[in-house]
């Protein structure tokens, strides 16, 4: 496979929007590997995706792995800290896979950050996304920067455990007065986004937002309608609404939502101020999947950071 430029690297293939990427290269006729924390875990390619650990630590055995491949797809990131796996890692262990990338001759790099980042944010997160797209910008390599905000589709963990949440109980906790605003992106636009974007030649950096501005309000407002609830909606200060997730995680044993996530949202970070760049409707996606919203917990620790620990 590495004897010449016929084949895309997706970090996290087996993952969230690095499946559906992957599913639309696969596609096009094109081959595809995969970089994974957990290359035990099962696939959902069958065997027609190979996957490979990281090496984040082994500069040498990464750049091998690279070599030959015409697009890397990254993916790689971490919501929160957690244990030894922290946003100042995954900052470090993304600038040795982007200087890998280049050193393996790769031709093109498309790189998922997220809306708004800054250099100079008090949110690690959003300043972590920031010294990436600077690094990135930098390398002299051809890429292609995806910002999008909320990702949303079936296996997504926010709109389904807001849903949850709703279906379980009467009062539902909104952080501060619920206006600030937030605009979605289906997980499949996002991926057809990328993948034409990794056919180009040009360097971009392209906001990946939806078509619809919603407040946290009425999504949720919205969210309630589908599953067939009323809640009555507990406007809250931003601490305490931190506090009763942090209560609830310890019995979902997961980490619900974090000071960061909230802070973000309330700054309206989670918009942009540039024409949407995909075309489906979460209000018409929470419709028509409404049946499924919200049947199970969508567990974060679970799906990212347990696998990969044992």
């Amino acid at each position: 496979m590495n004897s010449s430029q016929n084949f895309d690297i997706v970090t996290g293939a087996f993952g969230y929007s690095g499946k559906y990427i992957t599913h639309r290269l696969l596609a096009q006729g094109r081959q595809v590997i995969t970089l994974t924390g957990n290359p035990q875990r099962q696939s959902p390619f069958g065997q027609a995706v190979p996957a490979f650990p990281f090496h984040f630590d082994n500069p040498a055995a990464l750049r091998e792995r690279l070599r030959g491949a015409d697009t890397l797809y990254n993916t790689y990131w971490v919501r929160f800290d957690y244990g030894d796996r922290t946003y100042q890692q995954a900052v470090e262990n993304t600038r040795r896979l982007f200087a890998a990338a280049q050193a393996a001759g790769v031709r093109r790099i498309v790189h998922i950050s997220i809306t708004n980042p800054s250099l100079d944010s008090p949110l690690p997160y959003f300043r972590g996304k920031a010294q990436l797209e600077q690094e990135l910008q930098g390398l002299g390599v051809s890429y292609a920067i995806l910002r999008p905000t909320v990702i949303f589709g079936k296996e997504d963990i926010l709109i389904n455990n807001i849903a949850y949440l709703l279906r379980r109980f009467p009062i539902f906790a909104v952080p501060g007065d619920g206006s600030y605003r937030l605009q979605p992106i289906y997980v499949e636009d996002l991926a057809e986004l990328a993948v034409t974007a990794g056919a180009s030649q040009a360097s971009q950096v392209i906001d990946a937002v939806g078509p619809e501005i919603y407040t946290f309000e009425r999504l949720v407002r919205e969210i309630a309608a589908a599953v067939g609830r009323r809640p009555i909606l507990a406007y809250a200060p931003p601490w305490l609404a931190l506090a009763a997730a942090r209560a609830l995680s310890v019995f979902l044993r997961d980490v619900l939502l974090t000071r960061e996530e909230v802070l973000g949202l309330m700054a309206n970070l989670l918009v942009s101020a540039q024409p949407p760049t995909a075309t489906t409707r979460l209000s018409d996606w929470v419709k028509s999947n409404a049946h499924l919203l919200g049947a199970r917990y969508a567990s974060e620790l679970q799906r990212h950071y347990q696998p990969a620990a044992s």
